[in-house]
């Protein structure tokens, strides 16, 4: 009988570590001082410095707001792009409504 394949364990974020030990009410407070990526259920993507982690919005600073509409690329394969090459900040700060965010995520976590 063939046995199954042993999962292995996945790689230890960095985030991962604080989000174990820091306590916080809000898990989002892990994310603050690094650079994360906001997706939402539309076409934008929001990548840049995690500032404030607000009840109402999360503020990013030096900030890539992309709109996939506008481009050739995929969400993932730009986000990639940005991984390899930097983030291309086309705002000094913004306020993204926590409303907007589906999902966040270090951006140094996006794999090909």
């Amino acid at each position: 009988m063939n046995e199954p394949a042993a999962v292995p364990n996945p790689p230890t974020s960095p985030i991962a570590a604080i989000l174990a030990s820091n306590g916080h009410a809000d898990p989002l407070l892990a994310f603050v001082g690094h650079v994360v990526v906001l997706d939402t259920q539309g076409p934008l993507i929001y990548i840049g410095m995690l500032d404030r982690a607000e009840p109402g919005f999360l503020l990013l600073s030096h900030a890539d707001v992309h709109d996939t509409n506008d481009a050739r690329s995929s969400k993932d394969l730009y986000l990639v792009e940005t991984r390899d090459l930097g983030v291309r900040a086309n705002r000094t700060l913004v306020l993204v409504t926590r409303r907007q965010v589906a999902s966040i995520s270090l951006l140094a976590d996006v794999r090909s």
